[in-house]
């Protein structure tokens, strides 16, 4: 992206497939750009998909179905409440904003108004549907390799970091946090989105799957961020579906097939599911290189670094 120099003289590819809008694939046509993800859509080498994330962990519900989290993601978008949230917490407009763990790309042309886009996701076959959707809006917008503990960014260089049920699942995170920590700016903003386990009928459906109370998760969680610092924000939505098939698919991705037939038996009409959003929000500072969470922060080696922005 502008503004940043790139490590091991490496460049901007050709902008081969400019064919579809940043904003408008479809959970069909992300099926396309991952099965040509191999051929096409693929100019780095075997060699940077082999690269190590030790931190990553893959996810069943957008690794396993990546066709049917678009779906939950447009049906988070057209409820419309989480967005606006996070951009009052953190205002992005002429700002440079990080999507850590941006999967597909899905929001990335969302963020009307920032100077540089960046995504940054370890999952070789969704990060190339990511790169297709920021090829069609350079300059400001580009996808790296990389994870929550590997930040392919220099000290100091962002403004804004989302993280979208990414990696901060603690306890165990803080390694991630002291790495975002690094890459922010003073005055910046990390905002994490997590489920909010007490309220709405989609946090029922993760009480009738949970082993764990989620009132004991939700405890465990808020401790753990309160004690780094962070605000805690609650945004009441809901989960907003063009179909009945839509909103089946995306339950059975999310909770036991056994516990969304059963919902959706009960509630034969609907079209949608009430949704509560927390999040939490850091904020960037001088003088985070002499905090103890600094100490945890991993080496990234030089050769861990890749672009995969302009296809």
């Amino acid at each position: 992206p502008p503004g940043f120099d790139m490590p091991g003289g490496l460049s901007w590819p050709t902008l081969d497939n400019a064919w579809m809008s940043a904003a408008s694939l479809t959970a069909t046509s992300v099926a396309t750009v991952l099965a040509s993800s191999t051929t096409a859509l693929a100019p780095w080498t075997a060699d940077d998909d082999a690269v190590p994330f030790p931190d990553y962990r893959f996810a069943p519900n957008i690794g396993g179905h990546p066709e049917s989290y678009e779906l939950e993601n447009r049906a988070v978008a057209r409820a419309g409440h989480v967005l606006p949230a996070m951009r009052a917490l953190a205002p992005w407009a002429g700002h440079s904003i990080v999507d850590l763990g941006c999967g597909t790309g899905f929001w990335l042309p969302r963020y009307a108004g920032a100077a540089q886009i960046i995504g940054i996701e370890p999952d070789p076959g969704l990060r190339a549907v990511a790169a297709s959707r920021a090829a069609v809006m350079r300059p400001s917008a580009c996808v790296l390799a990389g994870s929550a503990e590997h930040i392919p960014l220099p000290d100091s260089s962002v403004d804004v970091v989302h993280a979208r049920f990414a990696y901060f699942f603690p306890p165990g995170a803080d390694t991630g946090l002291a790495e975002v920590l690094r890459v922010l700016r003073p005055g910046g903003h990390l905002v994490v989105v997590d489920n909010d386990y007490r309220w709405g009928e989609f946090a029922g459906l993760l009480t009738a799957s949970a082993a764990r109370s989620p009132a004991q998760t939700a405890a465990a969680v808020d401790k753990w961020w309160v004690g780094r610092g962070a605000r805690r924000h609650e945004v009441r939505s809901e989960l907003r579906f063009a179909s009945r098939a839509e909103l089946a698919a995306v339950l059975r991705i999310e909770v036991p097939s056994v516990v969304a037939d059963a919902w959706l038996r009960r509630n034969p009409a609907a079209l949608s599911l009430s949704y509560g959003f927390v999040l939490f929000v850091v904020q960037g500072w001088c003088g985070w290189q002499s905090h103890p969470l600094r100490m945890m922060r991993p080496a990234v080696p030089p050769e861990t670094v890749g672009i995969h922005g302009s296809h």
